[in-house]
């Protein structure tokens, strides 16, 4: 069963080491433990607001389906729930099973007034679910819609229902001998249709591509009519319009079905740890390594802060003292950066690739640890959030911001939010650790992902202003030092100042007259992308 007012499903725990939790006591201060609401305190309020939708048979109003539907899992989401300050609630839940159930659903919310917020795996983390707005909302969680409708291993075209969850998607498709390669770290709750209207990316996007490579076509249904999207693979048949659905963040409609690209099984893959001996230098090597073009699935760069903080969160104290011995003694100390590289393809490719990225990484003085690293890296790649959860039950909360931007100016952007937030929380009297990676790695340039470990706070209210002074605080430097507001976890209503601010009047008229083409009424997540509401 999923939490209520947490991350994953409450079966799944990823327990807080105590050599870590000494290592943040010391960084920014022990914290009192956290004392949450009950699921009846919040359901408590939820009956003080009677839903506002006539009755329907594919709707759910009661009290403790509109209470699970009403939030993501943004750092606001968590406050709300944990400290008991439920606010607004949606005012009932769907569920359909066919595009058919999506099409009546849509008509009769538009009969009768009512806003609709589509919804997958309420993995959100920039408030896409939050029910905002005068007239009453209806939540449409799509995750029945999940088949394999049909794959075509020619054109290696597989047609799936949108709301398919990452490992069911994977599992219909390696039956198949096939992959979508899709891999993001919300994989094991998060849907296809969701990734598609968020822009997300995988992991593994140096070699399968982020969504909008995988998305060829599909279909969405939208208040005023259906848009189908036929496969090609090119077209300069004037505008794509698959641009238009993807990132649009349920504004113009439900998807109801993809069609996506899919690469057949590699025969090998490997995850190889390399560290190298500073920042400068990782850099250089990962930017190198990216400009080659040599067919890597994966770079991921944690900066020297983030790699300490790695090492000594994760316990075993003595192999990790072998681990920095070995290092020293190969010019690696202090200051040195992880580097996690993914090899992916047919062993001949993984061979070859091996060889010439090695040669780039021996030139800036890299050292690598093998697959050892690497394995532990994967078979932990989808559990590490759950620590999400064990950190606020010590006293922690954790949010993270990130962007993307042209290599000149990583560096300085990674500099700036991490000052940006040490010195949000320093306005409130608090310290918070602060370390970045670059998740994804680009030829042009890359993603810069902050995180941010701080004490919560003892009450909502100054819960909430840490929260909105950080969040803030790191936005601004992010426009500011000329990167996107986000790379991979879409825009929302968290976002939506920074996104406007981004787009420019007219490109935000522009947007805003195709929202209005497809929905004349108004009835799709408002709030969302525009901060409309």
């Amino acid at each position: 069963m999923r939490r209520w007012n947490g991350w994953g499903d409450t079966h799944n725990t990823e327990a807080l080491k105590p050599e870590a939790l000494a290592f943040l006591q010391d960084a920014i201060g022990a914290a009192p433990p956290a004392q949450d609401a009950s699921w009846e305190q919040a359901l408590a309020q939820v009956k003080h607001q009677p839903t506002r939708l006539p009755t329907h048979p594919l709707i759910d109003t009661t009290d403790e389906a509109r209470l699970r539907a009403s939030f993501g899992q943004s750092a606001w989401d968590w406050l709300r729930l944990r400290f008991g300050q439920i606010g607004r609630v949606t005012d009932g839940v769907a569920h359909p099973e066919t595009e058919q159930d999506v099409q009546a659903l849509l008509a009769w919310a538009k009969q009768h007034g009512v806003h609709v917020l589509p919804c997958g795996g309420a993995t959100s983390v920039a408030g896409h679910l939050t029910p905002v707005g005068d007239k009453p909302v209806l939540t449409m969680n799509l995750t029945r819609m999940m088949r394999l409708v049909s794959l075509d291993p020619v054109s290696q075209i597989a047609t799936f229902e949108a709301g398919v969850a990452g490992p069911d998607l994977e599992a219909q498709l390696r039956a198949h001998g096939f992959t979508l390669g899709h891999f993001p770290q919300s994989f094991e709750l998060s849907t296809l249709g969701g990734w598609i209207v968020t822009r997300s990316s995988g992991q593994q996007s140096a070699r399968y591509g982020r969504i909008e490579a995988m998305f060829a076509g599909g279909t969405l249904v939208t208040p005023d009519t259906t848009v189908v999207l036929p496969t090609f693979p090119a077209s300069a048949a004037g505008p794509d319009m698959r641009e238009w659905i993807m990132g649009s963040e349920g504004r113009m409609g439900v998807l109801t079905e993809a069609k996506v690209r899919v690469t057949r099984l590699p025969e090998q893959e490997d995850f190889v740890g390399v560290f190298f001996p500073s920042w400068e230098a990782a850099q250089t090597a990962v930017r190198e390594l990216a400009q080659a073009k040599l067919g890597l699935s994966m770079l991921r760069l944690s900066n020297a802060v983030e790699t300490f903080t790695t090492l000594r969160m994760a316990g075993h104290a003595r192999a990790i003292g072998w681990l920095e011995r070995y290092l020293a003694l190969r010019g690696v100390g202090e200051g040195k950066c992880l580097m996690m590289m993914g090899l992916t393809g047919s062993r001949a490719q993984v061979r070859a690739m091996r060889s010439l990225a090695f040669a780039i990484i021996a030139a800036h003085g890299g050292v690598s640890t093998g697959t050892l690293l690497g394995k532990k890296w994967a078979a932990k790649r989808f559990q590490n959030v759950y620590l999400r959860n064990s950190l606020w039950e010590a006293g922690y909360a954790v949010d993270t911001m990130e962007t993307a931007c042209d290599w000149p100016r990583v560096t300085p952007m990674m500099q700036a939010m991490e000052e940006a937030g040490r010195q949000a929380l320093a306005r409130h009297g608090e310290k918070t650790h602060c370390y970045t990676h670059l998740s994804h790695v680009y030829p042009q340039g890359s993603s810069v992902y902050s995180t941010f470990v701080y004490r919560i706070g003892s009450d909502y209210g100054s819960a909430l202003a840490r929260w909105q002074s950080l969040k803030q605080a790191v936005g601004d430097a992010i426009a500011t030092h000329g990167g996107t507001i986000t790379h991979q976890h879409g825009v929302g209503k968290d976002h939506a100042p920074w996104f406007q601010r981004e787009k420019g009047p007219a490109n935000l008229a522009a947007i805003g007259a195709v929202i209005r083409e497809w929905d004349q009424e108004g009835v799709m997540a408002p709030g969302n992308l525009l901060g409309d509401l």
